[in-house]
C-alpha cells in the first residue's frame, strides 16, 4: 500500500503540472516504477524467443563441448517445445514461485502407501508376468546376481509392467526444465545426456518419453542412469527401455548390480522388537550381525528362525513408524533398492511386493499406527531442539528420517519415557 499511495502522490503532481514540469514528472515516474516494480515478461512469446536464443548461444557451446554434433543438436531440438503445464517452473521475467511454509503436515500416515487393492493386483500380474518371461528372468538373474521378484517388483512399480502410460516427449520436458525450471542445473545436466542418447542411435526421438520429472521408459530411468546402466540384453544391437521386455529387465538388474546388490541375501524381515529393546538403535550405520539381534530377543513376525545364510551377516534396524508400525531387520539388500528411489516405505513396497510375488506373501502382519498429522514445523522444532541439545537428526527439514526417529527415542529413554522413535503431539510442550 505505501508504493501505491506513493505512485498516487506522484500523479496528483502530474496533474497539477503542465507543460515541461509534467513531463519531466513523466520521465520520473517512468524510471521510478522500473526501479521498484517487478519486470515480467509480457507475454509467453517473449519466454519461446529467450528459450530459442538460450539453445543456441548457451546450451549449444555446453553440448558441442560434451561431444554432440551440430547434426544431433539441430535435429533434437527441431520440433521442441516448452510445455507450460509442468510443475516447478520459474520463467524468466515471470513472478518467482512462492516459497512452501515448512507448516502443512507434508508427511502422511506410512500406512496410506501400502494400498492393499494395488499390491494384490500387482502381485497377480507379476506372478503370471514371472512364468511368461521365466527364461529371460533366469538369464538375468545369473548374470547380475539380482533375483527376479525384485526386478518385476520394480518394473510392476515405475510403469506397471510397461503398460503405464508415458505422456511426454522427454525432450520437451528436459528442455523446460533446464531453462525455466527451479532446478535448472539439474535438468541441464539431463538434457545433455538425452542428447547422447539420441546421438547413440539406441531410440528415435518420436519414442523417447518419459515422466514429467524426466524418467523414462518401462525402469523409469532418468538420461545419466540410462548411459550408466542401460544394457542390450535381447542382441539387436539397441538399448530400449521403452519397447524391449529384455532391456528393460536386465537394465534394472544392471543398476541394482552396480550399486551393490549382494546375490545369496534377502531384503530384509518384519519382526516383533521386544519392549525391552530400544528402538533408538535404528540405521545403516548402526549394523550387527542378525545372530546379535536375535540374541536381544528380536524375532521374524512370522514366527519362523533367520535363514541359517543371514545369521552371520549384517543387519540393519528399521523402524519408519517407531514403534507405532511394522518393525523390520533389514540387509544391505534394502538399501540398495534405496538408490532406485530414496524412501524406506519405497524399499519397503519393493520388498513386500518382490515377496508376494515369489511366495504369495501377503501384507505386512503389524498395522501402520495413526501417524503422520504432525505438522511440519513441528517436527522442525522437534529437530531444532534435539539438535540444540547435540543430537544428530540428519538434516533438519521437518520430516521424521531414521536419525530424527532415533534421536528422538534416545531422548525419550534418558528422560523417563517410554521410546517411541516418532514425533506426535504429547511431545511438542516436552521437547523445547
Amino acid at each position: 500500500m505505501r508504493l501505491k499511495s506513493r505512485v498516487r502522490s506522484w500523479f496528483a503532481g502530474l496533474c497539477a503540472e503542465g507543460g515541461k514540469r509534467r513531463a519531466g514528472l513523466l520521465a520520473t515516474v517512468a524510471a521510478f516504477l522500473a526501479l521498484h516494480l517487478p519486470a515480467y515478461a509480457a507475454t509467453k512469446a517473449d519466454v519461446e524467443n529467450q528459450f530459442r536464443q538460450w539453445l543456441q548461444s548457451d546450451l549449444w557451446p555446453e553440448a558441442q563441448q560434451a561431444g554432440v554434433s551440430s547434426a544431433a543438436f539441430k535435429a533434437a531440438f527441431a520440433d521442441v517445445k516448452l510445455n507450460w503445464e509442468l510443475p516447478d517452473l520459474a520463467p524468466p521475467g515471470f513472478p518467482k514461485p512462492k516459497v512452501r511454509k515448512q507448516s502443512q503436515a507434508e508427511f502422511s500416515s506410512p500406512g496410506s502407501y501400502f494400498s492393499e487393492k494395488r499390491l494384490q493386483g500387482l502381485a497377480a500380474t507379476g506372478r503370471s508376468l514371472a512364468s511368461a518371461h521365466a527364461s529371460t528372468l533366469k538369464r538375468v538373474e545369473k548374470t547380475y546376481g539380482v533375483p527376479g521378484p525384485i526386478v518385476l517388483a520394480i518394473w510392476g512399480k515405475e510403469s506397471g509392467f510397461g503398460r503405464a502410460k508415458i505422456p511426454h516427449p522427454i525432450m520437451d520436458v528436459l528442455a523446460t526444465k533446464a531453462f525455466m525450471s527451479t532446478r535448472p542445473e539439474l535438468f541441464r545436466r539431463e538434457l545433455i545426456a538425452a542428447l547422447h542418447i539420441l546421438q547413440s542411435g539406441d531410440v528415435q526421438e518420436a519414442e523417447m518419453r518419459g515422466s514429467w520429472a524426466g524418467a523414462m521408459g518401462q525402469p523409469q530411468f532418468l538420461p545419466s542412469s540410462f548411459l550408466k546402466y542401460a544394457v542390450d540384453f535381447d542382441g539387436d544391437g539397441r538399448r530400449d527401455i521403452w519397447n524391449s521386455v529384455p532391456d528393460s529387465l536386465a537394465s534394472i538388474a544392471n543398476y541394482l548390480s552396480e550399486k551393490g546388490w549382494q546375490g545369496g541375501r534377502d531384503w530384509g524381515f518384519e519382526v516383533a522388537i521386544p519392549a525391552g529393546v530400544s528402538c533408538a538403535q535404528e540405521g545403516p550405520d548402526l549394523a550387527r550381525p542378525i545372530a546379535e539381534w536375535a540374541g536381544m530377543g528380536i524375532g521374524r513376525i512370522s514366527g519362523k528362525p533367520f535363514p541359517a545364510g543371514e545369521r552371520s551377516a549384517a543387519g540393519m534396524m528399521l523402524v519408519p513408524a517407531g514403534t507405532h508400525g511394522p518393525q523390520f531387520i533389514v540387509t544391505p539388500n534394502f538399501y540398495v533398492i534405496k538408490e532406485y528411489n530414496n524412501s524406506d516405505l519405497y524399499a519397503l513396497y519393493i520388498g513386500n511386493l518382490a515377496d508376494r510375488i515369489a511366495t504369495g506373501g501377503g501384507a505386512f502382519r503389524s498395522a501402520w499406527g495413526d501417524v503422520g498429522g504432525m505438522l511440519r514445523s513441528d517436527v522442525l522444532g522437534m529437530q531444532k531442539a534435539l539438535v540444540a541439545m547435540g543430537y544428530d537428526v540428519g538434516k533438519a527439514d521437518g520430516l521424521p528420517g531414521y536419525k530424527t526417529r532415533r534421536s528422538l527415542g534416545d531422548w525419550q529413554g534418558k528422560n523417563g519415557l517410554a521410546p517411541t522413535c516418532f514425533p506426535d503431539p504429547s511431545l511438542k510442550s516436552k521437547l523445547r
